[in-house]
């Protein structure tokens, strides 16, 4: 659950900083851009994290499930986002495309890890 509280913790004090640096006017549509990425990385990593801890051997299985269902998410997130019409597109495009990159890199470093933790050393 610590990752998942840096994901949060993060997002949050990116999101804010973004706000004083791009303005108050960019508000929504970094937090729109925001809000799906990190909502599926806590999502995710929690049901790999359950997972990982009940059967290891059926993670791959659930990732290329989590995949297909991410990749509905999100297609559907963005139409009705962008169908509003009152967002700055670009604005929500570059934040949603950063969170969502640096939200599965954090992703992608935690299962390493969580594998990592319990492979046996070699006796080599």
């Amino acid at each position: 659950m610590r990752l998942v509280w840096w994901m949060v913790s993060g997002s949050v004090l990116s999101w804010v900083t973004l706000r004083f640096l791009l303005g108050p006017e960019t508000m929504l549509e970094t937090g729109l851009g925001m809000l799906a990425p990190l909502g599926s990385a806590v999502v995710s990593w929690i049901a790999m994290q359950r997972q990982y801890a009940r059967r290891p051997e059926r993670l791959t299985g659930l990732l290329i499930k989590a995949f297909a269902a991410k990749m509905i998410f999100f297609a559907l997130y963005v139409v009705i986002v962008l169908g509003i019409g009152r967002i700055r597109p670009v604005a929500f495009a570059v934040s949603f495309l950063g969170y969502f990159f640096c939200l599965h890199i954090v992703e992608a470093v935690g299962l390493r890890r969580l594998q990592a933790a319990v492979v046996p050393a070699d006796a080599d």
